[in-house]
């Protein structure tokens, strides 16, 4: 598929924004926007200061995944480690904090798959995806009021388990694919040591 060369005819132009809420995570805006046609409309979103997401492998193929309550869904959720850029930090500088943090492992060796937007209806928030190897255990830093647990499990029963509809999160979807795919030699990684 080939994406014109000319995309004027979908875009919109914001007019007028305004700050709805700025809190410690979330900064909601609306906008109004000139539509290709000439008309005005109102766009709702999210401004997220992006996020990473590590697929941590281990030596025997089998991949570390937690468990963590998540409460806007009201239940416990199935994940691979994730969380949020800090203020003028690179992705993977946060990738690496992000898997000691959450799961006390750190990695030798590092990859960067590539980049999704999980929310584009109403959020602009990007989360990249990282591959870590080489891994070894070590302590866990959690933040305060975080709480979670640690697992290992296979590919194949991750996929079992969405297949079920047991594993529902959408950066840790994602990353099953990227795994695949990079398993199956379609997409390939560049990877690094750690510094």
């Amino acid at each position: 598929m080939n994406p014109p060369s000319d995309d004027a005819h979908l875009r919109e132009e914001a007019i007028q924004s305004e700050q709805v809420f700025h809190g410690r995570l979330l900064d909601v805006r609306r906008d109004t926007v000139r539509l290709p046609t000439g008309d005005t409309a109102v766009r709702e979103y999210v401004v997220h200061p992006g996020a990473v997401m590590v697929v941590p492998l281990l030596d025997d193929g089998r991949l570390v995944i937690e468990r963590q309550f998540r409460y806007p869904v009201g239940r416990v959720m199935i994940e691979f480690p994730a969380g949020k850029l800090d203020p003028g930090e690179s992705p993977l500088t946060c990738a690496v904090r992000e898997l000691a943090e959450e799961t006390g492992y750190r990695a030798r060796e590092w990859a960067r798959a590539g980049l999704h937007h999980n929310a584009i209806g109403y959020s602009n928030e990007r989360i990249e995806v990282w591959f870590a190897r080489g891994l070894s255990p070590g302590e866990r830093l959690l933040d305060h009021g975080e709480f979670l647990d640690v697992q290992t499990a296979t590919l194949d029963e991750l996929l079992a388990l969405a297949g079920r509809g047991e594993l529902t999160d959408a950066k840790t979807l994602i990353g099953l694919m990227w795994l695949q795919n990079w398993q199956a030699g379609r997409w390939p990684l560049d990877w690094q040591a750690a510094a």
